[in-house]
C-alpha cells in the first residue's frame, strides 16, 4: 500500500435509498474518499440498484439485516482493492443483523460496524452491551496477533459529557448510561484510541442530531460516531489527520473520517 495518503470516510445514512434522493453521489465526489463506509443503510440484497452498487471508481461490498426487513445494513466503497473481506465475527446473533464488514487492507483492518441502538427495550440494551463484549473480545485476538486495526461507525453511545449538548438531560437514556459509557472507558483502556478525542481534546463536535426540535440548526447534538484505532497507529504516527464534517447533509447524522499514511 506504500506511503500514500488514505482517506477514509464513515457515515450513518438513515436509509442508503433516502440518501440517493438526497444527492448521496454527489456528496460521495465531495468527500473525496479513497474508503467510504456506511451504516444504516435499510437494504435487503434485491433492493439495490445499479447505481449504489457500482459507483465509479469503487468497488462496494455489503452485509444486510437477515432478521428483518428495513433495517440495520453496512455498506464499504473502496479504492483499494482489500485482501479479503467478513461479513462478522461467527456469532449469527449479531451477524444476522448485517452490523459488520471486516476489510483486510493487509496493513491495517479495518472495521465497519453499525452497534445496536439500545432506546427500544431493556432487552435490546443488553444486546447492545452484549454486542460490545463480543466484538472487542473479537478484535483483541486480532491485536494480540499484532493486527493494526481501525474500528470506526455509529457507536450509539456519547462517551463524555463534552460529546453531547444536553449531558444532565440525557443521563438516564440510552446513549449516555453510565453503563454504555463504561464501555467506551473499557474500551480505551484496553488499547484503543478515540482518534477525534486525541487530536482534539477540547473541540466541541456533534455527528448525530435529533430531526425534532430543530436540533441540527441549533447545533444540539450528540458524538456518536468514531474512528478507534490500535494504539500501534498512533505510536507509528500513520495518522494525518481526524474529522467530523458538518457541513454535509442527506441524514441525521454527518460523516467523520481519518487520512493516514501507512
Amino acid at each position: 500500500m506504500g506511503k500514500n495518503q488514505i482517506r477514509l470516510v464513515s457515515w450513518n445514512v438513515n436509509g442508503l435509498r433516502a440518501a440517493m434522493k438526497k444527492d448521496f453521489l454527489k456528496i460521495v465526489k465531495k468527500l473525496k474518499a479513497d474508503v467510504l463506509v456506511l451504516q444504516e443503510t435499510k437494504l435487503q440484497e434485491h433492493q439495490r440498484t445499479e447505481e449504489m452498487i457500482n459507483i465509479k471508481g469503487y468497488e462496494s461490498f455489503w452485509s444486510y439485516s437477515t432478521v428483518k426487513k428495513g433495517y440495520s445494513g453496512v455498506a464499504a466503497y473502496s479504492r483499494i482493492k482489500p485482501e479479503s473481506v467478513k461479513t462478522g465475527i461467527n456469532m449469527s446473533k449479531y451477524d444476522d443483523e448485517g452490523r459488520i464488514l471486516e476489510l483486510d487492507f493487509k496493513n491495517f483492518i479495518f472495521f465497519n460496524i453499525y452497534f445496536p441502538n439500545g432506546q427500544m427495550s431493556e432487552e435490546r440494551l443488553q444486546y447492545k452491551l452484549a454486542f460490545y463484549e463480543d466484538f472487542f473480545n473479537y478484535t483483541d485476538k486480532l491485536k494480540k496477533k499484532g493486527k493494526s486495526l481501525i474500528i470506526t461507525g455509529d457507536f450509539n453511545t456519547a462517551h463524555n459529557d463534552i460529546d453531547l449538548k444536553h449531558p444532565k438531560a440525557n443521563q438516564d437514556r440510552s446513549g449516555f448510561l453510565r453503563i454504555e459509557r463504561d464501555w467506551l472507558d473499557r474500551i480505551v483502556k484496553r488499547g484503543y484510541v478515540d482518534t477525534f478525542r486525541h487530536f482534539h481534546p477540547e473541540t466541541v463536535k456533534y455527528s448525530w442530531w435529533s430531526y425534532r426540535f430543530n436540533a441540527r440548526k441549533n447545533n444540539a447534538g450528540w458524538r456518536i460516531d468514531y474512528f478507534f484505532v490500535t494504539q500501534d497507529i498512533i505510536d507509528n504516527g500513520w495518522i494525518k489527520e481526524a474529522f467530523i464534517d458538518n457541513n454535509i447533509f442527506g441524514s441525521d447524522h454527518c460523516p467523520v473520517g481519518l487520512v493516514i499514511k501507512t
